[in-house]
């Protein structure tokens, strides 16, 4: 910034100075005259008058800190991390920054010292510092007697000036509460409707590989396959957002002696197979038929058996059947895929044969693997059960399939994080693949970062797992329908089919379907086991789908109804949010915490946590919007008589957040409901 655009900086704000000074003398002569008790037209005007004093107050805190910034070197940095346009400020990250600085300055011999900021309740201010004990303790054990307060009170004297915190109040044995400056508040919240939500600042980019969903071929996904493909699309959503490199894999079942009766039979119905593609409609009854004759008929399981063997020395005859049978698989895979928005590449077990054998040889030469009545297996230290990576028949397991994986995904794609996204029933087969891959020297978790993303089962309401009637698995497909179905049911109850076009019925169908199965889903705690119910998912009251989806279109209808533009609230937000009402700071602070909710989102990919944030933003809003009107109508005419803008403003900020919040859970709110 040159001299003379500091000079025009200093012009408007000494001008703005100027302005405020008359308006507060303004109030002061209305008030004084009484006339604020008798004239409603005067009181309206006064209430005019504070909101731009608010607004002008806001223009000058920017002004001032631009010129603050371009006079001192050393602060040019410093803002532009803070005013980073490509990613929003995470509060409790900052904050967390600058105990941590503080905790350093006061105690320089202590080292690696984990700062935990938490947000509170607004009795204790905005955020705690709630470190001072476990620091205590710390300090005791290198000779340093502090009791927690004491501990609490040097590091509140060292916390570096800042833009953020208003407050540092000392509490208890040794709490520190924090509260926000209003002007950061402002200011982030307007740089939050101008520019949309961005993802967090200060996040390191990574290589990341999620495995999810993962059906069988030639088998029918069923609602055992629900968790995985919503819980791993909606962890893909989140890093992706966040700046991430993400890779979405499918590990299905696509090869093992299963396909050796797909493939005798095949032959039998279909003998032209390999010059016409076999029109196989229904691949279940097809497989149910070839499983029966495998389980019956001798001489058809031993042509299925050699089939197999055919197969995997790549014989293209069955290599083209084989295609044949998968195909047909994908199709009605990428049906159930299209319907709920699910976005991820095949790379099935088929891919991994050929570094199979690499993998056993490389065991081998590192002299990990042991003989076991004729087959090879691989202990990991302290785990008793080991892997069997080549059966007695010389041949390999899932264990050989996931071991190749995992070498693949860190050694050959470099990945920096994979993550498997598969039932808690397989922890503790993934325990023993991280652990023999970190023994064959293969992965060092200090530098990749690998986890087992678990979930429990869905239950029927009976609290047995979900059955159909005839107790048998449900098929996904049925389920998404019957989802429709009631979803309609719901729609046509509250008769929405009255005032919404046929095309907005089926929008809104679509959204309240597929939405409720994700959200219910993803709103339990993915680590226990959750029961399906179609009418509790329904429900439009408390944190469900239908609830949170009406509250986001009511929230959109309030501009849309008084015919105000985007661009007129992104200007009223440019010009300063003043949030002069308890009930608009605390919807601006929840909505400015969207940051820090997703970045602790990646510490275990539990994502419930979002859905509560979700629904805590519904109901701040809902406490908002009660108190705090955003347009005003002639009571008899009901027309409308004003516009505050500022509160249109939170109100946009709100949908957005509310927006970006289902963007990630994989939810599709629409404009009407």
């Amino acid at each position: 910034m040159d001299s003379a655009k500091i000079q025009q900086l200093k012009e408007r704000a000494a001008k703005a100075e100027v302005e405020i000074t008359l308006l507060m003398q303004q109030l002061t002569m209305l008030k004084s005259g009484g006339v604020v008790q008798h004239d409603p037209e005067d009181a309206s005007e006064v209430e005019k008058l504070v909101a731009e004093n608010g607004k002008l107050n806001y223009r000058i805190n920017i002004m001032k800190r631009a010129l603050e910034d371009n006079s001192s070197p050393q602060n040019v940095k410093k803002t532009a991390s803070k005013s980073d346009p490509n990613g929003m400020v995470n509060i409790l990250g900052k904050l967390e920054e600058l105990f941590d600085s503080a905790i350093k300055k006061a105690f320089p011999d202590v080292k690696d010292f984990q700062v935990v900021v938490v947000s509170t309740t607004p009795n204790f201010g905005d955020y705690q510092f709630n470190g001072a004990m476990s620091l205590s303790k710390l300090l005791k054990t290198m000779g340093k007697s502090l009791n927690p307060r004491e501990v609490a009170a040097a590091v509140q004297k060292c916390v570096p000036p800042n833009e953020v915190i208003e407050t540092l109040d000392l509490a208890g044995p040794g709490f520190i509460n924090i509260k926000l400056k209003a002007s950061f508040v402002q200011e982030q919240l307007s740089l939050l409707v101008t520019r949309g939500i961005r993802p967090p600042c200060g996040v390191e980019k990574k290589k990341v590989m999620v495995d999810f969903s993962s059906p069988n071929i030639a088998k029918e996904m069923h609602v055992g396959h629900l968790r995985s493909t919503i819980i791993g699309d909606s962890i893909c959503r989140l890093l992706e957002f966040l700046g991430h490199d993400v890779l979405r894999i499918n590990h299905v079942g696509d090869w093992g002696t299963q396909f050796g009766m797909l493939l005798a039979h095949l032959e039998d119905r279909f003998p032209n197979f390999a010059e016409e593609t076999p029109p196989i409609g229904d691949l279940q009854s097809f497989y149910k038929e070839s499983k029966i004759r495998f389980d019956s008929d001798a001489d058809f399981k031993k042509r299925a058996y050699a089939c197999v063997v055919k197969l995997q020395s790549h014989d293209p005859v069955y290599i083209k059947g084989w295609q044949a049978i998968c195909d047909v698989s994908r199709r009605e895979f990428q049906k159930i895929y299209d319907r709920l928005d699910i976005k991820i590449k095949e790379r099935g077990e088929s891919f991994y044969q050929d570094l199979m054998k690499k993998t056993v040889m490389l065991l081998e030469e590192a002299g990990v693997l042991k003989e076991d009545e004729g087959r090879k297996v691989m202990f990991a230290p302290g785990i008793a059960v080991p892997l069997t990576i080549v059966k007695s028949d010389g041949g390999y397991t899932y264990d050989t399939s996931d071991m190749a994986a995992i070498r693949q995904r860190v050694h050959d794609e470099l990945a920096d994080w994979v993550v498997y996204v598969v039932d808690l029933g397989q922890s503790g087969h993934f325990e023993t693949i991280f652990a023999c891959a970190e023994f064959a020297g293969w992965l060092d978790r200090k530098k990749t970062r690998v986890e087992h993303v678990g979930f429990g089962v869905v239950l029927g309401e009976d609290r047995k797992k979900f059955k159909s009637r005839s107790s048998e698995t449900v098929r996904l497909v049925d389920l998404l329908d019957e989802g429709l179905r009631r979803a309609k049911e719901k729609l046509v109850e509250k008769e929405r089919d009255k005032v919404l076009t046929p095309e907005e019925l089926e929008s809104a169908q679509k959204a309240v379907a597929y939405g409720c199965i994700k959200y219910s889903d993803l709103a339990h705690n993915r680590n226990g086991d959750y029961v399906f119910s179609f009418d509790k998912m329904l429900e439009d009251k408390g944190n469900t789908a239908v609830y949170l989806l009406y509250a986001y279109t009511r929230i959109r209808s309030i501009a849309r109804t008084a015919n105000v533009t985007d661009e007129q609230i992104k200007k009223a937000a440019a010009d300063g949010i003043p949030l002069s009402h308890e009930k608009e700071m605390k919807l601006a602070k929840l909505l400015l915490r969207f940051p820090e909710t997703i970045v602790r989102l990646t510490f275990d990919l539990c994502l419930h946590p979002l859905c509560e944030f979700l629904y805590e933003v519904s109901t701040t809003f809902t406490e908002f919007y009660d108190v705090c009107y955003c347009v005003e109508k002639d009571r008899t005419t009901g027309q409308i008589v004003h516009i505050n803008m500022d509160r249109m403003a939170l109100c946009e900020a709100t949908a957005n957040v509310m927006a970006q919040c289902f963007s990630l859970l994989g939810l599709k709110p629409i404009q009407k409901m």
